[in-house]
């Protein structure tokens, strides 16, 4: 196994030693794990909100402001 090395902003450094201690495992193994996964393509993906998954349709549909708010509109509602 080659050996390389290299240097690590120590915010970087802590949340790599939590990993590490969490799972168990070496630095080491840590690193050669994620680094496979990046470079065979299988990160995992960013995370991504609800919002963002809908962002180019907020503020395109028309009605009341306080449609989920007033319970007025669901007077009725069900019968």
């Amino acid at each position: 196994m080659k050996t390389i090395s290299l240097k690590l902003p120590e915010a970087l450094d802590s949340k790599l030693s939590a990993a590490a201690r969490r799972s168990k495992r070496t630095k080491s193994a840590v690193v050669r794990e994620v680094l496979e996964d990046y470079l065979n393509g299988t990160a995992p993906a960013k995370k991504v909100s609800c919002y963002d998954l809908t962002a180019d349709l907020c503020g395109i549909f028309d009605g009341p402001p306080d449609l989920s708010t007033n319970k007025n509109y669901m007077e009725g509602f069900g019968q």
